[in-house]
């Protein structure tokens, strides 16, 4: 199945070079390209595609397009994938980005892109669904991955089983729902969770994206 691409960067080679990537990859269209955040959002009404690849920072303000177009494409076509390509090791734009939900997202360091098949891997990922994160991202947002490995081994299976729904964007309640937990349990088990990955001194939203992104990066879920 051809997998139907819309790309956006202000800087035309960068385009173009990507557009030749997914060319050479086989099952891959580019339908639209676009330099802006406007321009990509008429251009996706325009012409649909299954998976939106986007620098993260573009025309008009340069500071954040990516993650706002995944933001604004949550709302407005929620099966669409988004892959937002990045050349700042900060772990705050992915936790920008997930904070909607980690289902049909990925955050990819531009350096990636050189390797082929790491871009066609998050793009097929997104496409069906799921969620990449890159490993860099993580390392910085923990104290190395070996760290955030051990941490999850002293997960119990029920805490791995609450953070895995954590994962697939599941509130409390569904979470409870799904489990067959009570509200209070959930909210036990995700405490457990956050204090043994170390992320007991931050706001609840960002604790919960973090969990995930650590959960993506180690379970292999990404």
């Amino acid at each position: 199945m051809t997998i139907r691409v819309a790309i956006a960067d202000d800087t035309y080679l960068v385009r173009e070079g990507l557009k030749r990537l997914l060319e050479r990859g086989g099952d891959y269209q580019v339908v639209t390209e676009s330099n802006d955040l406007p321009s990509l959002l008429e251009a996706i009404d325009r012409v649909p595609p299954d998976v939106v690849v986007t620098d993260i920072r573009m025309p008009p303000t340069s500071t954040d397009e990516g993650v706002r177009a995944a933001a604004l494409l949550r709302e407005s076509h929620p099966n669409l994938g988004v892959v937002v390509l990045s050349q700042y090791l900060e772990p705050e734009y992915a936790i920008a980005l997930l904070e909607g939900g980690s289902g049909g997202r990925a955050y990819l360091l531009k350096e990636r892109v050189s390797q082929q098949e790491h871009l066609l891997a998050a793009i097929r990922e997104v496409q069906r669904g799921g969620s990449v994160i890159d490993p860099a991202v993580v390392d910085a947002l923990v104290t190395g991955r070996s760290r955030a490995r051990s941490a999850m081994t002293e997960l119990t299976d029920r805490e791995h089983a609450v953070l895995g729904a954590m994962a697939e964007g599941k509130s409390n309640a569904g979470i409870s729902s799904d489990l067959a937990l009570s509200a209070r349990a959930v909210e036990k088990h995700i405490n457990a969770v956050f204090t043994k990955l170390g992320l007991t001194e931050e706001r609840d939203v960002n604790r919960r994206v973090k969990a995930v992104l650590v959960f993506l990066a180690q379970t292999g879920a990404g």
